[in-house]
């Protein structure tokens, strides 16, 4: 067992997500922090829940699935130590994706413009076993996508995860609002003044399916 960045046991990469979340809880327990059974209990809940659409949701802001995996690992590490500020616990997911996000958003600054640089060189691909799994990997290979991503990634902060959740997790403006702390039509504001500068920034890409404009 080794140490990461963050100060939690890692695991090695064979052992399960999910039992790397669980050994990790309990090494906070032995130095000392008090994690309650019951938050334990809903760690696991939220990570059979969530863990899936989590992992698609920072595969689209780092490098590869391992990666994306370790931030979500993380994401439920901060929850377990901090579970007991959150007033209401059906917001525990939008807390988790807001987590995600931040960490993301901290682990790669340079965005999705560092993916196309991976497909470049040949880098081996991903290997996942659920087809909605595959499609993120497919959307954060694929050059095209690439392209559009970059320039979502390039957005300001609050406007890029408000387009990331409302087109590539299909939340409502109201459940983004509650993740991102804003009000509904705040994300509303933030939508369309994204759009509008996508539309600007792509040009007839999107429309036309070509190439990038030069």
């Amino acid at each position: 067992m080794t140490t990461g960045s963050g100060g939690h046991p890692q695991l090695a990469a064979d052992v399960p997500p999910l039992l790397a979340v669980l050994a990790a809880i309990d090494a906070l327990r032995h130095s000392g922090e008090t994690i309650a059974p019951d938050v334990e209990a809903l760690v696991v809940r939220l990570f059979h829940a969530e863990g899936r659409s989590l992992v698609r949701l920072a595969r689209l802001f780092v490098d590869d699935r391992d990666a994306a995996e370790d931030l979500v690992q993380e994401a439920f590490l901060r929850l377990a130590r901090h579970a007991r500020s959150i007033e209401d616990p059906a917001r525990a997911p939008a807390y988790l994706r807001s987590i995600v996000l931040n960490l993301a958003r901290d682990h790669n600054r340079r965005g999705l413009v560092s993916l196309r640089h991976r497909a470049a060189a040949g880098r081996e691909v991903d290997v996942v076993d659920d087809p909605a799994d595959e499609l993120a990997d497919r959307l954060a290979r694929d050059d095209r996508n690439v392209a559009v991503l970059a320039r979502v990634a390039a957005l300001p902060v609050r406007q890029r995860d408000c387009v990331t959740l409302r087109y590539l997790e299909g939340l409502s403006p109201p459940e983004i609002a509650a993740i991102l702390g804003l009000s509904t039509n705040s994300v509303k504001t933030h939508l369309r003044r994204a759009l509008e500068a996508l539309r600007h920034s792509l040009g007839e890409v999107a429309r036309a399916g070509g190439s990038e404009p030069p």
